[in-house]
């Protein structure tokens, strides 16, 4: 049973450390984001998906802008380790943090600008903005749990995140109709900090327990499913955990989701901040390297670089 948090309750940071440490994934109540936001996300996501061929054409990412729709069966694991699997069933649209015009990190990556807005869709940017506000907040809150774990200042971690990689994608796996292959994605770790999902009501999300069998990740329609990622379990020396995960929409019906995933900014390079746990042996990540990496190898035909930073392993 997937850990349930009440961040109110007075033990509450004891217990998130104990979950990041565990299972690398837990439900929070009173997490701060108002239900009529989640509502309105989960409404984005199916009016946004509804569009026209020609709206999803004209608002596509491309191989220099890491924004807009992604086609369904588009992005391939592209992992010696999973070959033979085939490309991810779902279709998207991709977000990220909006940097300011004429910020001084705007030329450091592509993956820093704005995003872009379906016009079709109404108070999309709204509806957007007003969910990553909260997510930010509630971020600020578990980041600065970690960082006294891991033995840094609240404001150290904070600096780390003021121009972050952070982004987002919106997600649709459409219903599973007899004799078509069940949409999903490939079972993975996140790359990131934290990455918040609200859960669908339909289910398919999985965690690979130690014993490598795949449970069915459950969580009270009131709470928020938070997990941990590679760059803080690299920044804990394992002590934290990334879980792998997947999705399957096995169901009749759409699965929707909108992951929001933190990421410190370009320029940090996450290596242990303690001692690591006996065994733990991993390359440091520099993010800006990495996060052009795991873009760049979700093009179909595209292998990782030399550098090793492929996305989510699974065999570490």
């Amino acid at each position: 049973m997937t850990p349930v948090i009440d961040l109110d309750d007075p033990q509450a940071d004891e217990q998130v450390i104990e979950a990041c440490r565990t299972t690398g994934f837990f439900a929070v109540r009173n997490h701060g984001i108002a239900e009529q936001s989640l509502r309105a996300m989960r409404r984005l996501c199916i009016d946004l998906f509804s569009s026209d061929a020609e709206t999803k054409r004209a608002n596509s990412i491309t191989p220099d802008n890491y924004r807009g729709f992604i086609p369904l069966g588009f992005f391939s694991p592209n992992r010696p380790e999973i070959n033979g699997v085939s490309a991810d069933g779902y279709e998207g649209f991709k977000l990220h943090w909006e940097c300011p015009p004429n910020h001084p990190v705007l030329g450091q990556s592509p993956l820093y600008g704005t995003n872009r807005w379906v016009s079709e869709v109404a108070q999309m940017p709204e509806t957007v903005r007003d969910y990553w506000r909260a997510c930010d907040l509630l971020a600020d809150r578990l980041l600065n749990l970690v960082a006294d774990f891991l033995g840094v200042s609240g404001t150290t971690m904070k600096t780390w995140h003021e121009a972050p990689l952070t982004n987002m994608t919106l997600l649709h796996y459409p219903a599973c109709r007899p004799g078509e292959i069940e949409a999903s994605i490939h079972p993975h770790k996140d790359s990131n900090v934290f990455t918040f999902l609200y859960p669908d009501p339909i289910g398919g999300l999985e965690l690979r327990n130690l014993a490598g069998g795949w449970i069915e990740v459950e969580a009270p329609q009131d709470a928020l499913l938070v997990n941990t990622g590679e760059m803080l379990e690299l920044w804990s020396g394992g002590h934290i955990v990334a879980t792998p995960h997947r999705a399957t929409n096995r169901s009749d019906q759409s699965r929707y989701s909108f992951p929001w995933v933190l990421v410190p900014n370009h320029d940090v390079v996450v290596e242990p901040l303690i001692r690591p746990r006996d065994g733990f042996t991993r390359p440091k990540m520099p993010v800006g390297a990495f996060s052009a990496e795991v873009w760049g190898t979700n093009w179909p035909d595209a292998v990782p670089s030399d550098a090793g930073h492929d996305l989510g392993s699974l065999d570490r």
